[in-house]
Formats: structure tokens, sequence, C-alpha cells
């Protein structure tokens, strides 16, 4: 059987999640003795449509047995998933719900299938976090991935659903990036409306931009501003061991919630499936955990 590689394309090099689905899959590689191609699509969904439907167009004998992937906007590219199965060539869809799998799955002779964590859950998570920092209510200051991603969605339906009802969120938007947190933050406190607000927690929904709201605040002119603001607990979520669980380690956040990268578990799944036979399901969820436990979380002074 010829040597199978895997297409793995993913949303930006520019957020530690990322980086670490990139690690993930290269180890995988490695275990398995398969070739892996790692693209970027820089936070662009027609470069990431590109991207793929090049290697889908390619020779044949430089396509991919598979493309996994990890999409950047509100779709998850049903008409490239098309051509690839239409190629023969497998379909893994990396944290989002592609509605369009079922009926290709019907049709396709090459495995399709998604690998997603529980969004909605980790969402839950944060909201549980907010409520032991707060058990008498407050204010949160809720910073979103962007408005067309369903894992930001759902995390927010999460926080909604776990949060205290005299726990208030004011949301502000981000790309998943350091510096788009920073500059949503920026201008958040160019509002008249942001200098009369109390907030008593900051929550993002990756650690990035938890990290990129603390340095906005760092660059506040005034000392007992600037100070008040970072006193204040931050919360991110990602919780990989070299950024966001050391972040919470060293005090830069107050807790983050660890979400297996998946990269790799998309790759075996596909080994499985090209090598073995193996018949694999629709959809496979991975688990994430609050770092440090909710129950050691201490309500904010």
């Amino acid at each position: 059987m010829p040597k199978l590689k895997f297409l793995i394309s993913l949303t930006t090099n520019d957020n530690d999640y990322q980086v670490e689905q990139a690690n993930s899959a290269e180890q995988a590689s490695r275990k398995f003795g398969v070739d892996v191609q790692i693209a970027y699509a820089d936070n662009d969904a027609i470069n990431q449509s590109t991207q793929i439907l090049k290697a889908i167009q390619g020779a044949p004998e430089d396509r991919p047995t598979a493309i996994v992937f990890e999409p950047v906007g509100g779709t998850a590219l049903p008409q490239v998933a098309r051509a690839a199965i239409s190629s023969g060539i497998g379909w893994a869809v990396l944290n989002r719900d592609a509605n369009y799998i079922s009926e290709l799955r019907a049709i396709s002779r090459a495995p399709m299938f998604s690998v997603s964590s529980d969004h909605v859950e980790i969402g839950r998570i944060q909201g549980r976090q907010c409520v032991a920092l707060l058990p008498k209510g407050g204010s949160v200051l809720y910073i979103q991935g962007p408005s067309e991603n369903s894992a930001a969605k759902e995390r927010t339906i999460g926080m909604q659903e776990a949060k205290a009802a005299n726990i208030h969120l004011t949301m502000l938007k981000g790309q998943w990036t350091e510096e788009s947190a920073q500059r949503a933050v920026r201008s958040w406190l160019k509002l008249s409306t942001s200098q009369k607000a109390t907030i008593d927690v900051v929550a993002a929904q990756d650690d990035s931009m938890a990290i990129g709201a603390r340095k906005a605040f760092q660059e506040l002119s005034t000392e007992t501003e600037r100070e008040r603001w970072l006193s204040i607990p931050y919360l991110g979520c990602d919780g990989l061991p070299k950024t966001g669980q050391s972040w919470v380690r060293s005090g830069l956040l107050t807790a983050t919630i660890f979400i297996p990268p998946n990269t790799g578990q998309a790759i075996e799944m596909l080994v499985d499936a090209l090598q073995n036979g193996k018949t694999l399901p629709e959809r496979a969820l991975t688990c994430a955990s609050s770092v440090p436990p909710v129950e050691a979380l201490r309500p904010v002074k």
C-alpha cells in the first residue's frame, strides 16, 4: 500500500492551540508512519478554501489521501468537501459541526467524519469558574471568538447556561489571537461606558485573547487604574502545558480550561479506516477540564 499522505489545514500559526494542533499532527505522523503537510490559512476562509482545492486538484500522485482541517469561517466548506470525496480523498473536520457530513458519508468511498471539543461544555466550565469566583454575583468582561464561528457561539451558549443570573456579561469580539483581543479592549476602553464599568473578572474564549486583554490594560497610563485592572482574575481556554497552564502557574491567568488537541486523534481515526478498514463514527468528542479544578477557585475579595 502506498504511504498515506494527509493535508492538515489549520486556521493560523498565531494561536497557541493551533500551534499545538500542528505539533499533535506531527507526533501522530511519526507514530503511524504517515506523511503530513501542514498549511495555515492566516484566518482567511477564502485562502483556506484555495489551499485545499489546490491540493485536491493536483496531479493524482501528489494528492493527499485525506484532508484534516479546522475551518476558519462560518461554514465547513461544503463544496470543497464534495470535491474531495469526488476525488476519493478522506475528509475530517475539526472543532466544527458540519451538517453535510451525514449526506456525503452515504456516497463517499473515503472516510468522512468530524472530531470536536464539546464547546457548549467548555462554555459551561467557564461559567462555573465565574460562579466560583463571584458567588455573590458581579460583572465579567467576556471576550468571544469570531461572530460566525460555531465554537465561539457554542461556548457563549454554555457560559450563559452555567453562569448565575446575578453575573452580568459585557461582550467583546476577538479573532482567537492575542493581538485581536488587545485591540478590542483598547477600543472598549475609549468608550465613556467603560469608564463607569465595574468589572470583577475578565474571561476570554481562549488563553491568547485573555493575555491580549491583560496587555491592553497594562498600557493604561494611570498607575491606580492599571493596578486595579491587572489585579482581577483572568480566565482563558485551551490550557496547553507550555502556555495556558504555565500562565496559571505564573499568576497571569487565574484559571484556564484544558482542551486536548485533536489533529492526532483525527489522523489515528483515518489510519484505522484506510489501513485497517475500521468503520468510523460520524462525530467524535474530546473532553475538556478546568485547570485548576473549579472547586479549588476562591471567591474574589
